[in-house]
């Protein structure tokens, strides 16, 4: 059951920021790729739709990528399918497509209903092998393999490896019919937008917490995650991403319907100098004034393309080990700016919120994840009630 296209007017139901393969932090299959294998993926949707496509990224891939076949379904429990929702995925018509070194391509409209908060499962199919793999490192979700074609098997036993990562996978979206609305808001960020440190499979993120923050309060707009796990405001990083302007366009401006984003990005440039590790690079001593600077050109460009763009204050992270008085300086100075410029259309303060009252360097220990720097699942859910619903 596929659909023409053409005439769609498609909304974003899931998107991710899409990496390097590298080894990450978790085990996962990105350095090795796939051959004569299926993976299965469960995506959280927002908003609704009955129809679906998704987009496929072969960006850091350095050959060609055959997808030997795609199919998608509501999904059960773990890499379970619903009853009869299993739905083969088409690409011009065609069950496979080759995407270009460096490529992305969406699939045909698939006639599938889903509704806001639905969890969806994409399974892809790879007959030959594909080299290494375009993926998002931390999803905090399962993502499941098995041997051989299985995308229309609805008996989770037959996928018995797993991993906590996203393969090739950059977005799904949604049709209803209706216009494009103007009423999706991208969270960017490193790994506290990311969900670092939530519960894997319990979409603990703060991006899940505002959602439904937002849909009890009658205002239920498509929130969406473009955080990257150890990303970097003014540096690439082989590891964590492109710097956040190079990134910005594609993983915020070019998002259907995009209205607002919400930026919290910056921890890591101040923290890596702290650091000698070969993962934590580049890692140059940035001033508080380069952050600064770094923070203006995503306003100007989120203004130019007509979206409202908030900061977010740097939370505090004393005991980690980033933290120096030459970093807490950093964080101090950078959040004096973004609360007090006027630059940004509003301010999510972030750090006032998770605080600890008696010492306000450090994240309160009730939301801190055990690192110091990250948030737990609690801690996720005050950073979402630290946003104005207005300001969005």
């Amino acid at each position: 059951m596929s659909s023409n296209t053409n005439s769609v007017s498609w909304q974003a139901g899931w998107i991710t920021s899409v990496q390097r393969p590298s080894v990450g932090f978790h085990k996962n299959w990105a350095e090795e790729g796939f051959g004569g294998q299926t993976v299965r993926q469960r995506v959280r949707v927002a908003g609704s739709g009955t129809l679906a496509r998704i987009k496929l990224s072969n960006r850091y891939g350095s050959a060609p990528l055959e997808v030997s076949g795609a199919s998608i379904a509501r999904a059960g429990e773990g890499a379970a399918v619903a009853a009869g929702s299993l739905r083969r995925l088409t690409f011009g018509g065609a069950e496979s497509v080759r995407i270009p070194a460096g490529g992305e391509v969406y699939s045909d409209a698939a006639e599938l209903t889903a509704a806001a908060f639905d969890t969806l499962t994409v399974s892809l199919y790879f007959a030959r092998p594909t080299g290494p793999a375009t993926f998002h490192a931390q999803a905090w979700a399962t993502a499941y393999r098995a041997a051989g074609e299985q995308l229309g098997e609805v008996d989770p036993a037959v996928f018995g490896e797993t991993t906590v990562s996203w393969y090739y996978l950059a977005a799904v979206e949604l049709a209803d019919g209706g216009p494009v609305e103007r009423d999706a808001v991208v969270l960017f960020g490193d790994s506290i937008t990311d969900g670092f440190g939530s519960t894997v499979d319990a979409n603990g993120r703060y991006s899940d917490a505002l959602a439904g923050i937002l849909a009890s309060e009658g205002r239920p707009l498509r929130v969406l995650n473009s955080g990257i796990g150890g990303n970097l405001l003014l540096n690439d990083s082989e590891w964590f991403g492109e710097r956040a302007g190079a990134r910005f366009q594609r993983d915020v401006l070019d998002v259907p319907g995009v209205r607002s984003v919400v930026v919290l990005v910056g921890l890591n440039d101040i923290g890596f100098s702290e650091v000698d590790l070969p993962t934590y690079k580049p890692n140059p001593d940035n001033a508080a004034d380069a952050l600064i600077a770094g923070y203006q050109e995503l306003i100007a460009r989120a203004h130019a393309a007509g979206v409202r763009i908030i900061g977010g204050t740097v939370l505090p992270f004393k005991g980690s080990e980033y933290h120096t008085p030459a970093a807490e300086a950093k964080r101090r100075a950078v959040n004096a700016w973004i609360r007090t410029s006027g630059a940004f259309d509003a301010v999510a303060d972030f750090a006032a919120a998770m605080a600890d009252p008696e010492d306000p360097d450090a994240l309160a220990p009730a939301y801190d994840s055990g690192d110091r720097k990250h948030p737990g699942d609690e801690g996720y859910r005050v950073m979402a009630r630290a946003i104005d619903p207005a300001a969005l």
